[in-house]
């Protein structure tokens, strides 16, 4: 009788050649107590900072499911075996482009809300189409991977509590108690999404009424909007980054299909 062998698929025999290399690497550290660990480059060199550029690029024109570790790589002028070089999985990248936008955020955020017009620096923060373009897209990438969701659930609350914080801070110094500080918060961001949200999708039914709605109220509070003429350096950086990689309209072009985590 003949035994008939099924080929081993190349992706698996690249992971048992990585953990025979592990093993052995570890046999021979143990002589002096140290073993050995697959390296992983800088988090501060120049090329990671260069494929978080390009996901973030293919991302915004292509939707999430377009970064591959090949074309990440076409894309950053760099060597597709230098993607997992910096990042183990995909969604090690993914986490790492979240997170670096995040940061960003929070930091251009916390900037705006201490200029003289807090509640007018929150409703233009929340109606930028350059954040809402890439927010979508990792709301979309979400669906598919749990730490991902868990994430942007974290980044979520901190943005929001530090918008209440200053919104009841503003609240309190016009005198203005009517409508509680969290309330006024969710209605302004949420609301700013959706018209954000909707515009990308061609509707526009309402949009000047409720714009003119809400900036009424900010004028009765705050006057008329002056203009911000010191940007943080950190809201120039997504406002570069956006308009060089995406068009000027905001585009939802979100797909459902994960990514591959595997080199293409």
């Amino acid at each position: 009788m003949v035994k008939v062998t099924r080929p081993v698929r190349p992706d698996v025999l690249a992971r048992i050649f990585e953990s025979v290399g592990t093993v052995r690497g570890a046999q021979r550290g143990r002589g002096n107590g140290m073993t050995s660990a697959r390296r992983i480059g800088a988090p501060d060199a120049k090329n990671r900072g260069l494929l978080l550029d390009a996901a973030e690029q293919l991302m915004l024109e292509e939707g999430y499911a377009a970064v591959t570790s090949r074309r990440l790589a076409n894309k950053a002028g760099l060597k597709p075996q230098l993607v997992h070089y910096y990042f183990r999985t995909m969604e090690e990248l993914f986490l790492a482009v979240f997170r670096r936008r995040a940061d960003e955020g929070l930091s251009a955020q916390a900037q705006l809300l201490q200029l003289p017009q807090p509640l007018w620096a929150l409703w233009r923060f929340g109606t930028d189409p350059a954040f809402t373009r890439i927010s979508m897209e990792f709301m979309a990438l979400a669906n598919h991977r749990k730490e991902m969701r868990a994430e942007i659930a974290y980044y979520a609350e901190r943005f929001r509590e530090e918008q209440a914080q200053v919104v009841a801070a503003a609240l309190q110094r016009y005198g203005h108690d009517e409508v509680p500080p969290m309330v006024w918060t969710v209605l302004m961001t949420s609301l700013s999404r959706f018209l954000v949200l909707e515009q990308a999708l061609g509707m526009s039914g309402g949009h000047a009424e409720t714009k003119a709605f809400v900036e009424e109220h900010l004028r009765r509070l705050e006057g008329e909007p002056q203009p911000i003429t010191d940007l943080p350096p950190t809201w120039l950086v997504h406002q570069v980054r956006s308009e060089q990689s995406a068009p000027r309209s905001p585009s939802l072009d979100t797909t459902t299909a994960p990514s591959t985590d595997t080199v293409q």
